[in-house]
């Protein structure tokens, strides 16, 4: 890619360091950045218009995972001064309660995360507030061809499958899937934790069955050692829920709540323009991306993925209190917890 097309790199810092600095947010001179690189996102209806007055942010993201190249979208093509956000991006690197901490602190202003990695933090009182969902799709529950196990879940019965860790987002969906369909994911399956890189190898020896994991890695293991993919967190009733979320400084909502909707505005509208453009998001995403994944790679992981899913407000609530449910059913979430409390306390409809 030619200079003039990377995206700009400012702010790329390596975790809790880059968050150690303060203030965060304050007003400067308007001025007009809106112009961009010949193309627009223009999403159905806008719900936040521009601020009145320059307003700097700082949003932690994952620069290395594929499903958030939107914010870099949104940064390359102008979608932040749109709104006059002057963003500043985090990659943040470190655990999901350090990442909320920062967040509820004021080290940061708002980070994009997964779901199910979230919400069982979030049930512990951090004040940040989830305002909108950014996509589905992103998660894949796959096995080699000579175990047995084909596309039903049941065939996993008795079966290992490799993680990353105990509480990753892809460990908590596919747990609550072989739930669904009658395998208890306690007891019935074997969950073992390897490096992400260490997959292939464990499957070769028959240390595990399966592997649950996320994109670009579990679409590379897939296509390149020919696996069965037995299921993604786009089947079912998931195929319409987010599984990517934004959260907001609860401090920030509270005293400035047009910023928390121009900053939620700006990332659905990245997210539309993605949907619409894969090719965009692809080679945008390719500065940051790891370097054995090609943008024809991206490109086709992104399309498997539902990037035009960007709920909010009420349609947002009822996603979440649903995931809420399913995590109490796997003991995830405490059985005490009422779902639709806890989705109201940690949602916030800023476009209201």
């Amino acid at each position: 890619m030619s200079e003039p097309n990377r995206p700009r790199r400012r702010g790329l810092l390596v975790a809790t360091a880059a968050l150690a600095t303060a203030p965060i947010i304050h007003a400067v001179a308007q001025h007009d950045h809106s112009a961009h690189a010949g193309h627009s996102a223009a999403p159905p209806a806008n719900r936040a218009a521009p601020l009145p007055e320059r307003v700097k942010l700082k949003l932690t993201w994952n620069a290395t995972a594929l499903c958030t190249s939107p914010i870099a979208v949104a940064e390359r093509e102008g979608i932040f001064s749109r709104y006059n956000l002057d963003v500043e991006l985090i990659n943040f690197g470190a655990s999901t309660e350090a990442l909320l901490e920062a967040i509820a602190t004021g080290h940061a202003d708002a980070g994009v995360g997964m779901a199910l990695r979230w919400l069982k933090p979030l049930e512990q009182g951090f004040d940040v507030r989830i305002t909108a969902g950014t996509h589905g799709g992103c998660m894949r529950l796959l096995a080699a061809k000579n175990t047995g196990i084909t596309e039903d879940l049941a065939s996993l019965r008795g079966k290992t499958i490799a993680v990353t860790d105990m509480a990753a987002p892809d460990k908590n969906f596919f747990s609550i899937l072989l739930a669904r369909h009658g395998v208890n994911p306690e007891r019935d399956v074997t969950w073992k934790v390897f490096p992400a890189n260490v997959f292939e190898l464990a499957l070769s020896r028959g240390e595990v069955q399966a592997i649950a994991l996320g994109d670009p890695l579990a679409w590379q293991f897939r296509k390149r050692l020919d696996l069965v993919e037995i299921s993604t967190n786009l089947s079912e009733d998931y195929a319409n829920r987010a599984c990517c979320v934004l959260g907001v400084r609860g401090s920030l909502i509270r005293s400035n709540r047009p910023v928390a909707a121009a900053l939620s505005q700006a990332l659905v509208d990245a997210q539309n323009l993605v949907a619409g453009n894969h090719e965009l998001a692809a080679r945008t995403f390719a500065a940051y991306a790891p370097g054995n994944v090609s943008v024809a790679e991206m490109r086709e992981i992104m399309e498997s993925h539902t990037h035009g899913h960007s709920p909010v407000g009420r349609q947002l609530r009822e996603e979440l209190q649903a995931y809420i449910t399913d995590l109490k059913r796997i003991n995830v979430i405490r059985a005490n917890t009422d779902p639709s409390r806890m989705a109201d306390r940690i949602t916030a409809d800023v476009f209201a």
